[in-house]
């Protein structure tokens, strides 16, 4: 885990705490229907995280599932997290950007304001 804070126009980060993957027994995205970027991580102990933002929180997530499938393939939990955002085959996903996710959102937006004016 890493503090971060800013002095001045700098930028500072502290390694405030280590855990290591193998002990990760699960993590906990407490409410996946609401935008939260709180989350449980549960190890010999819970503990308590507040992410950047709730994207941050599925990125994370995300991340610490591929390292798990890659090197460990243990069973390891991931509950209260929405499964369309948390899977790669996911259509916000995508390894063509950003752009592609706005043209997407785009699309959605533009389908739901014409059924809107029906």
């Amino acid at each position: 885990m890493v503090k971060h804070w800013r002095v001045d126009r700098e930028e500072r980060y502290e390694i405030v705490e280590k855990w290591f993957l193998k002990d990760l027994e699960m993590i906990d995205g407490k409410e996946a229907d609401t935008d939260n970027p709180y989350f449980d991580m549960h190890f010999h102990k819970v503990y308590n995280i507040e992410a950047c933002s709730c994207a941050s929180k599925y990125t994370f997530a995300r991340t610490l599932n591929k390292l798990n499938a890659m090197y460990l393939k243990k069973d390891f939990k991931v509950v209260n997290f929405d499964d369309t955002y948390l899977n790669d085959d996911s259509i916000w996903l995508s390894s063509g950007g950003d752009f592609v996710v706005v043209l997407r959102v785009c699309f959605y937006a533009s389908n739901l304001l014409c059924l809107s004016l029906c």
